[in-house]
Parts: C-alpha cells; sequence; structure tokens
C-alpha cells in the first residue's frame, strides 16, 4: 500500500530531523567537536534508517532525494507527492518535539533557532551556490548507489557517508540543507530570519538534485545501459 511507504518517510524524515538538528542545538555547531559530532549525527540517521525502512520507501526522507527520483522516472507524480508531503509532515513533528525538549533542558538550544540553516558568512547568493554544489554531490551520490540493486547491502552506509562529508564542509558556511524537509520543519519553530531566509533552501538543493539528474541521465546512465 502506498501509505506505507509515506509513513515510512515520514518516520524516517523524523529521525534524521530530530537527530541532526536536536546534535546542532544540543552541541553546537563551532568548528571542532561540535562540527563534527553534528555531521555524522545527519549521516548515521541515514544509516540507520536505510536498513530499516530502505525496502518500503527507499528512504529518500528529503524532498531533494524525492525530486531526482521524478525526474529520473524512478517514482510516480502520485508518490512524489506523498513523500514530498509527509517527510514535511515528519519534519514539523521533529521539529516540534526539538522546540519542546530545548525548553525544558538546562542546557537550552545552543544554536538559537533549532539547528535552523541560515546565510552565515557566505550570504544569500554564496548560500545558494553552497547548496546547488552540496546537493548536488549528495543526490549524485544517491542515483548512483541505489541504480545498481547489487549494491543495496551498502546503499545506506554510502549515502549516510556521503551526507556526513557534505555537512563537513557545509556546516560553518550555511549549516547544510540540503534537504528541504530538514530546513522547513526547524525554520517553522524557530521564526524570524530562519523563516525568511528558507526559501533559499528550499530552492538551491531543488536545483541542486535536478542538476545530479540530468547530469547522471547525460553522462552516467548511457555507459550503464
Amino acid at each position: 500500500m502506498a501509505v506505507k511507504k509515506y509513513v515510512a518517510e515520514l518516520i524516517g524524515t523524523f529521525v534524521l530531523v530530530l537527530v541532526g538538528c536536536g546534535s546542532a542545538a544540543f552541541l553546537g555547531v563551532q568548528v571542532g567537536g561540535g562540527h563534527l559530532a553534528v555531521a555524522l549525527a545527519f549521516g548515521l540517521a541515514i544509516v540507520a534508517t536505510a536498513f530499516v525502512i530502505g525496502n518500503v520507501s527507499g528512504c529518500h526522507i528529503n524532498p531533494a532525494v524525492s525530486f531526482a527520483m521524478l525526474l529520473s522516472r524512478r517514482i510516480s507524480g502520485k508518490d512524489f507527492a506523498g513523500y514530498v508531503i509527509f517527510q514535511i509532515i515528519g519534519a514539523l513533528l521533529a521539529a516540534g518535539v526539538l522546540k519542546y525538549l530545548t525548553s525544558i533542558s538546562t542546557i537550552g538550544d545552543q544554536t538559537g533557532a533549532l539547528g535552523s540553516n541560515g546565510f552565515g558568512s557566505v550570504g544569500m547568493a554564496g548560500a545558494i551556490i553552497v547548496e546547488i554544489i552540496l546537493t548536488f554531490i549528495f543526490v549524485f551520490a544517491v542515483l548512483g548507489v541505489t541504480a545498481d540493486p547489487g549494491k543495496g547491502s551498502v546503499a545506506g552506509l554510502v549515502i549516510g557517508l556521503t551526507l556526513a562529508f557534505v555537512h563537513i564542509i557545509g556546516i560553518p558556511l550555511t549549516g547544510t540543507s540540503v534537504n528541504p524537509a530538514r530546513s522547513i520543519g526547524p525554520a517553522v519553530f524557530a521564526g524570524g530570519q530562519s523563516l525568511s531566509q528558507l526559501w533559499v533552501f528550499i530552492v538551491a538543493p531543488l536545483v541542486g538534485a535536478a542538476i545530479a539528474a540530468l547530469l547522471y541521465k547525460l553522462v552516467i546512465a548511457q555507459k550503464t545501459n
């Protein structure tokens, strides 16, 4: 049933946002220990969920990944819509839980915005460029490792490690989105600047995903056919 796939995406996105953004909120994202720990938290969340829901929904847990799969004709338009809706719901639920936890914890929110993304030190144009490039790298890897059924046993690990390494460079610049749902959840609850800058972290990842799908089709898919 299609609803099982959508609920799986909700659960996976919930885990990703709660663990990833939660690590940022409670540990902080100063370059060094906290920075690397947050990158690993995002990556390991993918590894864990991929081995649980991968055979149900493919474990996209990211509208950018689902968009690339749509463009690559690996999912239908109906599934794309269902995936994105439930991914966003999962992200909002996770952000709501995180908002509550930071409000009752003596640690508080070390980022001041639930780990939301922002322009940081690179400005709007820089943030757009960073997010397009990092999403391209991530989605390109996803398309490649999921194209061969024989790589199913390692796909989750490869995708998780790729997400971790794009976070390592992206956290000091934008906080690393590469995932519109991951950005929407915290921004809605943080409000203010996080919400006003949110559009970049929706548009840029989708552009990066579209470029990845196009180049994969033109460069890689033709060689494997």
